[in-house]
């Protein structure tokens, strides 16, 4: 996003660069946020802003598609969106920037079989779309732009999370042993992400910075809450091996990698103090505006 009413200039992009794209539609305006980050001891505390913020959304243009478009679909979509992250790309760099941030994913880490990673560990992606995300940070790092990435686990919050899975009946009460998952509230990607711009003139700077929460676990344990909290019965669990055969594939693939993402960084060395330190706090929340 471009933060245009501020000293300082600031393009957080939200697109897949030169991989893929984002969305379909097209450009909108959007104001309001408020940061709500927790005070640190040791940092200037700076009251909620106001950010007015410009996010460029790519359109692909397709409208109409015959049956040989819908053959070769991801090949076109693929090829239009890089023609647009390099109009993008040059665009940028005519403008002056202080600091550009870039979301990307913790899947470039791939599967380290349940131990934990950091942002000092080699990426070394288990899928392509991990692939084409570590292609993308390589595209921003080497632009010379004063680029942060920030690697996200799972995310989830009001509206998109494990409680209404089981409202709607959409849930599938998966176990798998020993695979665990790490997850980050949305409310804490914007108000860390927001955090680290104020306080850039006083913390070290880091290029790469993982956002998770405090505690990787089982879907499972997710799951069960869920249920607990809405006050039904969770159904009976069904082993991995006999539930992925009615898996799509892209739901298969969350589960061929296991890993635990590590926030230190973030919250101990560099002072962010989560809103949702785990799942219970995190469904609280999602509890709350479903009762709402």
């Amino acid at each position: 996003m471009f933060i245009k009413k501020s000293k300082l200039s600031i393009f957080f992009s939200f697109l897949f660069f030169l991989t893929s794209c984002s969305s379909t539609g097209t450009s909108f305006y959007n104001s309001g946020y408020k940061s709500g980050y927790s005070k640190s001891e040791n940092l200037k505390y700076y009251p909620p802003v106001v950010l007015d913020v410009l996010i460029p959304v790519f359109n692909g243009g397709i409208e109409k598609l015959n049956d040989e478009d819908l053959k070769n679909f991801s090949d076109i979509r693929r090829a239009e969106s890089i023609h647009f992250a390099v109009k993008l790309k040059n665009k940028i760099k005519s403008l002056s920037l202080k600091w550009v941030g870039y979301l990307s994913t913790t899947g470039v880490y791939g599967n380290t079989y349940g131990d934990w990673v950091c942002e000092k560990d080699q990426p070394n992606p288990f899928q392509e779309r991990s692939q084409r995300r570590l292609n993308c940070e390589r595209e921003w790092i080497s632009s010379n732009l004063p680029i942060q990435i920030f690697r996200l686990p799972g995310i989830y919050g009001p509206g998109r999370s494990t409680l209404e899975a089981i409202k709607t009946k959409k849930i599938k009460v998966i176990d798998k042993e020993n695979q665990v998952f790490s997850r980050i509230h949305v409310a804490d990607i914007a108000n860390a992400i927001i955090y680290l711009i104020q306080n850039k003139n006083n913390l070290d700077f880091h290029q790469i910075i993982n956002i998770a929460d405090d505690e990787p676990c089982s879907q499972i344990e997710v799951i069960r809450y869920g249920y607990q909290l809405l006050g039904l019965e969770m159904p009976k669990k069904i082993l991995f091996e006999e539930a992925k055969k009615d898996l799509s594939l892209i739901a298969q693939s969350f589960w061929k990698e296991n890993r635990r993402v590590s926030n230190k960084l973030l919250c101990e060395k560099l002072g962010y103090k989560l809103i949702y330190k785990n799942y219970k706090a995190g469904l609280n929340n999602c509890l709350i505006q479903i009762k709402s």
